[in-house]
């Protein structure tokens, strides 16, 4: 439909036979594919910003390793043979919550010699190792082990 205007100023609709007036517009298709790409955009966004996230995330957590736990059983001057775990926050503070050690004392030579196997894991599904430490230590005011012939804490 056109308008012309008319000798005395109005305008007039009038319609060209065999023209039709074409509004332009988008296909299906067009906009299914922009819609795939935003898509596509929006999920690598949200891909780095979880990426971003899980960083921060372990940033938080205090990093550690089996030597504080070995500190703590290298204080004492009597080691028994003795198969040992707990929460490492128990002597480190709330901050280290959610961390756990293990650790077996076993006398290696009859000297007094031990040897002690720490293993420090996160609570997390599957428990995975976090650290491993052997460390030897000799402390000859300790008890009788089992190579002196002596009683064990096991």
């Amino acid at each position: 439909m056109n308008l012309k205007l008319t000798s005395d100023g109005r305008s007039k609709a009038s319609s060209l036979p065999g023209r039709l007036s074409r509004h332009r517009a988008f296909t299906l298709m067009e906009v299914m594919i922009a819609i795939g790409v935003f898509a596509i955009g929006v999920f690598a966004i949200l891909d780095v910003v979880a990426s971003t996230m899980h960083g921060a995330r372990l940033l938080q957590k205090p990093m550690v390793d089996a030597g504080c736990v070995a500190g703590e059983v290298a204080l004492t001057n009597s080691l028994v043979e003795v198969d040992e775990f707990g929460d490492l926050s128990d002597f480190l503070g709330d901050q280290y919550k959610g961390y756990a050690y293990t650790y077996s004392i076993v006398e290696v030579q009859s000297n007094r010699l031990f040897q002690v196997h720490l293993t420090l894991h996160n609570d997390a599904p599957g428990k995975p190792i976090i650290s491993q430490m052997d460390i030897l230590l000799f402390r000859p005011a300790s008890p009788p082990g089992t190579l002196d012939g002596g009683m064990t804490g096991r």
